[in-house]
């Protein structure tokens, strides 16, 4: 099967099919001090941040999930229309079918975000499994370029190719691919998971090798093993289909994720997204020391609901959210808001003890260093 096709199977599937983790972010035990009488009114509250050279009215981004098929420039230009609109970023999905193929109507899927968002930072994908296949710099310059970006992602998706039916499961010498890389291009490169969260030992290699923006994707959101596994299942692939059940909750938690990027890397830019749906899971990400949350499953989903009319409510929605939960903690500003109380309770704290991160020291020093978004 093409690319294209592939990349509108994902779409149908995370819009019609529970293709969410069957666990949880861990955001529900990341607890937040309520300020009952705050001395603080909304218009006060600023939510305003710089991301990758440009002023967002609010640490938001739509994450990279649509392109590669004619069929899905649409719903990027209306992602873009609407994060244009609102001051927020946005990325796209993998570009790989418009780097190799390059048809005017694939890469117009991609263009599409650039066309509809003239201002917005906008970030490239490319997959890890292809900088391990050969990529370089000439088509990480070519994913950008395609769409004007602000950012390249390089997408690590092992969970996803092992199990996809086409999937590329060469992954050897992909550590120093994006060290060279990071190095050489001339925008910044953005690692990212895509749904099973990174840990502090991935982190801290990368980010001493010159990497200084990680997206965490943890695991509780969109699962891209199930979705390749229900692709698997159609298509009579029945090993690979039960592969994808036993590791269906595999992953590190998006909660879990956060600290232990923001652990290994203190001035890093960190983007919190797997199973961000509320303006109370993003409040918590960000007070947990993200910079940026992203989110992709909900939107998609908004769009076949309802359009672009639809993702901008979604969007708003998220938006004005952050703004009224700083009020409740007494927050003024994304700093102020890093620097609250947090109580973190359960398999979390648990975690972080076992992991080597003391929550005391961690509480006080997820803002105490300048991080480079």
């Amino acid at each position: 099967m093409g690319l294209g096709p592939r990349k509108l199977d994902h779409l149908r599937l995370a819009i019609d099919s529970d293709v969410e983790h069957p666990g949880t972010t861990w955001l529900e035990m990341v607890g937040l001090v309520h300020v009952a009488a705050p001395e603080l009114d909304p218009a006060e509250v600023s939510t305003s941040t710089r991301f990758l050279g440009r002023e967002l009215t609010a640490p938001v981004m739509v994450a990279g999930m649509t392109g590669g098929h004619p069929a899905t420039a649409d719903v990027n230009c209306a992602i873009a229309r609407a994060v244009e609109e609102l001051g927020l970023a946005m990325g796209v999905g993998s570009q790989r079918a418009a780097i190799e193929r390059p048809e005017p109507r694939v890469v117009e899927s991609f263009r599409a975000a650039r066309r509809c968002a003239p201002t917005a930072p906008i970030v490239a994908n490319v997959g890890m499994a292809q900088l391990a296949g050969g990529y370089g710099v000439r088509e990480l310059v070519r994913a950008v370029e395609m769409i004007d970006a602000d950012a390249v992602a390089v997408h690590l998706n092992v969970g996803q190719e092992v199990v996809q039916p086409e999937g590329d499961r060469s992954f050897r010498g992909v550590v120093d691919a994006i060290a060279r890389l990071a190095d050489e291009i001339d925008v910044p490169l953005i690692v990212k998971e895509t749904g099973h969260g990174l840990s502090k030992e991935v982190v801290m290699e990368l980010h001493a090798r010159g990497v200084d923006y990680f997206d965490v994707a943890g695991a509780g959101g969109t699962s891209w093993v199930i979705v390749e596994g229900l692709r698997a299942r159609a298509a009579g692939y029945e090993l690979a289909a039960a592969i994808a059940e036993d590791y269906a909750a595999w992953g590190h938690p998006t909660a879990l994720s956060i600290v232990e990027s923001r652990w290994a890397a203190p001035s890093a830019c960190i983007i919190a997204s797997g199973g961000i749906r509320s303006s109370l899971d993003a409040l918590k990400a960000l007070a947990l020391g993200a910079d940026v949350v992203a989110v992709a499953l909900p939107v998609v989903r908004a769009y076949a609901a309802g359009g672009l009319g639809a993702v901008r409510a979604y969007l708003e929605r998220l938006v004005k959210g952050i703004t009224f939960g700083m009020v409740m903690v007494g927050a003024r500003t994304l700093d102020e808001l890093r620097r609250r109380p947090l109580m973190l309770s359960g398999a979390l704290a648990d975690a972080m003890g076992q992991r080597g991160i003391d929550v005391k020291l961690y509480m006080s020093a997820r803002s105490a260093v300048p991080h480079r978004c």
